[in-house]
């Protein structure tokens, strides 16, 4: 039997998490290098598993399967593709630099009580994130997947609610009051979704009698698996509408904002970098899966959708007066980027929204993260409280700008290879919504270019006066999401040739080929 490594990647985590939650009350610091290493070590084997995926393979490798709930075919059943490698080295990737982030976050919450460890508790809540969301990108049992998407909110309820950002201007009274307020929204917004997709994890077990993806592709491929059209339509809508809200796609994105304006800055990029990624992860894995005809049919409605995201995101952004909550209307827009290039049914759009998946995952992190280092000098999160930060702290201010510069898409990082294939993808089959999605690059210099100026150049306020630079600990953490946005955007290789392979499986599912060019090329 060969070793379990997917299991492993998601049990070193979620091992990590119960242990740090049991450090003792007076070991802070040892609870934080606890965590650190934990993470490091679930990079290494995140590692492992794309160093042994073979690109030109099976869709799904290092499988795993054992029976769970033998009675209603509910399987543990694992695998990756190309697809799925990618997020889960993101996610790998990201939480070291989250945690390191968040070093200090939860030391203001210490208290006399030797039972109180928040400490511990906020570390060890980070990782078991981590471990349900690697756990799902692995999953090919529908049911063990809704159980990861639901019970990943839990953690994150309390990442938002209980440990909360603390830049307000109001009474520590009134702060709880909106993390609180954030927190169960967040909550509440995700289980509506969640339990509309039980419903039609239900309903999907009635229809073909198992929850195994690969079982069921097997049978459709057949012609064995029975689903009417309305059936098909409606379990398609009950799946998609709870992938939407993760996203989040416009109308059902209102959580958003108020939760990464809430959190403290590492556990937004937790929120938007890693934990939304599953639901536009999982569009492409079970609703263009499980449910191709469907797909087609709900096209012409979603792309619709995602462009309302897109321009409406970005608008928003542009008028934001708060720095954390312009980063969460700029996600709302780069999420409608996503999406778009998963249902323009192309090639090139699907690559392009896997590799957007992980570019804004870097991209948003940088930012987020030098935006949390300056929030926390200056302890205010309006754009207004700043002013010529560039001139007491250069170092930070131009990390600010490479992480604005990678939100826009500036040619030569990241982020403009995958918006790039989005665009021409969507172009391809869509011309009409690849033109209006256009408008959304325009906004998003705009809102990072206006937020620079406002915040970096100009007269230094004297509040922001004796502000210090980047400490060593916090450069550990953004030059190498600086240095991953440079080398992806001029060599991109890496993550286009595992992610293809994946994105042609995808396109054969709902029996799809890519539009030929009405003008040949000259020979």
């Amino acid at each position: 039997m060969s070793f379990p490594l997917l299991t492993a990647a998601a049990a070193l985590p979620a091992v990590g998490a119960i242990a740090t939650a049991a450090v003792p009350a007076g070991r802070k610091t040892a609870a934080k290098w606890l965590a650190l290493v934990v993470s490091l070590g679930t990079l290494v084997l995140a590692g492992i598993i794309a160093v042994r995926f073979e690109p030109g393979g099976d869709r799904y490798q290092l499988t795993e399967s054992h029976s769970w709930i033998k009675d209603f075919g509910v399987r543990y059943e694992l695998g990756v593709d190309g697809i799925a490698v990618a997020l889960i080295a993101l996610t790998a990737v990201l939480i070291p630099f989250i945690i390191l982030a968040g070093w200090h976050d939860a030391d203001p919450l210490e208290t006399k009580s030797t039972r109180w460890r928040p400490t511990q508790g906020f570390f060890a809540l980070i990782l078991s994130v981590e471990a349900m969301v690697i756990l799902s990108f692995e999953a090919t049992d529908v049911f063990l997947f809704y159980i990861l998407f639901e019970a990943m909110l839990i953690p994150m309820y309390f990442l938002i609610g209980g440990f909360g950002d603390r830049a307000h201007a109001g009474s520590d009274e009134n702060a709880a009051a909106q993390r609180s307020y954030a927190a169960v929204k967040f909550l509440l917004y995700n289980l509506v979704g969640g339990l509309i997709m039980l419903a039609a994890v239900i309903g999907l077990y009635v229809v073909a009698g198992n929850f195994s993806l690969t079982e069921i592709a097997e049978a459709r491929a057949a012609g064995d698996l029975e689903m009417s059209t309305n059936v098909e339509r409606l379990l398609f809508l009950g799946f998609f509408f709870a992938f939407a809200v993760k996203a989040p796609l416009w109308p059902l994105h209102t959580w958003l904002p108020n939760a990464m304006g809430e959190s403290t800055a590492p556990v937004a990029v937790l929120i938007t970098a890693v934990v939304d990624k599953v639901g536009t992860f999982a569009m492409l894995r079970f609703c263009l899966g499980l449910f191709p005809e469907a797909s087609k049919w709900a096209t012409p409605v979603i792309l619709a959708l995602a462009l309302i995201s897109i321009i409406y995101g970005a608008l928003l952004a542009v008028g934001q007066r708060d720095i954390k909550r312009l980063v969460a209307y700029a996600s709302i827009s780069h999420f409608g980027f996503i999406i778009m290039g998963i249902f323009a049914m192309t090639s090139q759009g699907q690559s392009g929204a896997t590799l957007y998946m992980v570019n804004h995952g870097l991209s948003t992190a940088a930012l987020m993260l030098v935006a949390g280092f300056l929030i926390s000098r200056r302890g205010s999160r309006l754009i207004a409280d700043y002013g010529g930060v560039q001139k007491v702290a250069p170092v930070l201010a131009g990390t600010f700008l490479i992480g604005g510069l990678a939100t826009l898409s500036l040619p030569g990082l990241a982020p403009f290879v995958s918006e790039f294939l989005v665009l021409v993808g969507t172009f391809a089959r869509y011309p009409v919504a690849g033109i209006i999605a256009t408008f959304g690059i325009v906004l998003a210099a705009l809102y990072t270019l206006v937020l620079y100026q406002r915040t970096m150049t100009g007269p230094v306020k004297e509040e922001v006066r004796a502000m210090p630079d980047l400490r060593p600990r916090e450069l550990a953490v953004v030059a190498p999401l600086i240095a991953l946005l440079i080398f992806l955007g001029f060599f991109p290789a890496p993550l286009t040739k595992i992610v293809n392979p994946a994105v042609e499986h995808t396109m054969s599912d709902v029996q799809q080929k890519d539009p030929q060019p009405e003008v040949e090329a000259a020979k």
